[in-house]
């Protein structure tokens, strides 16, 4: 079975991630599959090396000095519609409604829903949910926001984690615990984000959290890492920004971190903050698991729905702070801190991406019977 995973860029986003580890599971699987996706300010490659076997296609996407975000989505979708070939291929799938409005008759993943203001994203979105032929979604909950809105049955396919590395970087060994060193000289003791600063990761009230936190522990930090996006977040930053310095706390903010140099940077924090007010699955925050990580995440149906009993859940910064300090104050082989680390382990060794990659070929077999793709 020949299939085509699209994609909207080659920055690590959690769609990407997706994306990437999906097509080299379905290879694994004996699938033959091309990744598709725009390679914006002159990238030619994606963020990390992908299996040779996986058919790798960028196409060029300059840039445009003055481009407001409206003008830049529908430019997108221009650009990816001219440079792909649907030729070939049993099953065109799209992972993000850039791509998804750009290759024609295809299945979509829903990862998320947004809700948009600007006119070309908000059509951009709609024509994404509405025109796939079939749909999959990474979590219960967002498949339901599918059935409740659209009136779709889309399946529900969980993400795999890639826990390997994170594991070995929590490991015990000597090149382990030197790496995990080095972020806690640089940093200290930290509370880690991952996601970068934007409305739908809940930065600001993240950033409320530690400021709480630190009124208790007042040498915790916040290191924030990730952030690539399509979307103009100025305005946001500089309101986190602002707000940064009225709390009094001076978050390191590092951008997207090498993919080498990631699982120790999560294997070295006191804790993960994953205050998303939208989430489809919370790929990081898996990651966190693997690692061995305490886990503070928003109360969303979501983030219940996966990490339950895994994670501690808040409502609110002052929620997310007490959470954190117990996470940060709570020896891990003790009680709830103990049972939920058992309970990590467990939720990261049934996602992964075989399983995954599975379900995908299944559906992939099921429509092909049903109505063999053009």
């Amino acid at each position: 079975m020949r299939i085509a995973l699209t994609t909207y860029s080659t920055k690590p986003r959690g769609g990407v991630v997706h994306t990437l580890a999906l097509a080299e599971a379905l290879v694994d699987a004996g699938a033959e599959v091309s990744v598709w996706t725009l390679g914006r300010g002159g990238d030619r490659a994606f963020f990390r090396p992908v299996d040779a076997r996986v058919d790798v296609r960028v196409v060029e996407f300059a840039a445009r000095e003055g481009e407001d975000v409206g003008a830049r989505i529908l430019r997108s979708v221009d650009v990816l519609r001219e440079g792909f070939d649907p030729s070939g291929y049993d099953v065109v799938h799209a992972q993000d409604c850039i791509s998804a409005n750009a290759v024609g008759r295809c299945v979509r993943t829903v990862h998320h829903l947004d809700t948009f203001t600007t006119p070309e994203l908000a059509a951009c979105h709609e024509r994404a949910i509405v025109e796939p032929y079939a749909h999959v979604c990474v979590s219960r909950a967002v498949a339901e926001e599918l059935r409740a809105g659209w009136g779709l049955e889309p399946l529900v396919v969980p993400n795999g984690v890639d826990a390997a590395p994170f594991a070995a970087a929590a490991a015990g060994t000597a090149g382990a615990r030197a790496a995990r060193a080095r972020w806690r000289e640089r940093f200290g003791r930290y509370v880690l984000a991952v996601g970068g600063i934007e409305p739908r990761k809940g930065s600001t009230d993240l950033l409320r959290a530690v400021a709480l936190l630190r009124e208790r522990l007042p040498d915790v930090q916040l290191v924030v890492a990730g952030g690539e996006t399509l979307f103009d977040h100025r305005d946001y930053r500089a309101g986190f920004e602002a707000l940064a310095r009225e709390l009094g706390v001076h978050p390191h903010v590092l951008g997207p971190v090498a993919q080498d140099e990631l699982p120790s940077l999560v294997a070295a924090a006191g804790a993960m903050g994953f205050l998303s007010t939208k989430e489809g699955f919370g790929l990081a925050a898996m990651e966190a698991l693997a690692a061995g990580v305490p886990l503070v995440v928003r109360e969303l149906p979501v983030l219940r729905e996966v990490f339950d009993g895994a994670a501690a859940f808040a409502r609110d910064p002052a929620g997310a702070a007490d959470a954190l300090h117990a996470a940060l104050t709570t020896a891990p082989d003790t009680g709830a801190a103990a049972a939920r680390r058992a309970r990590g382990a467990e939720l990261v060794a049934r996602h992964t991406w075989a399983a995954a990659a599975d379900a995908h070929l299944a559906l992939y077999r099921s429509l092909a019977a049903a109505e063999p793709v053009r």
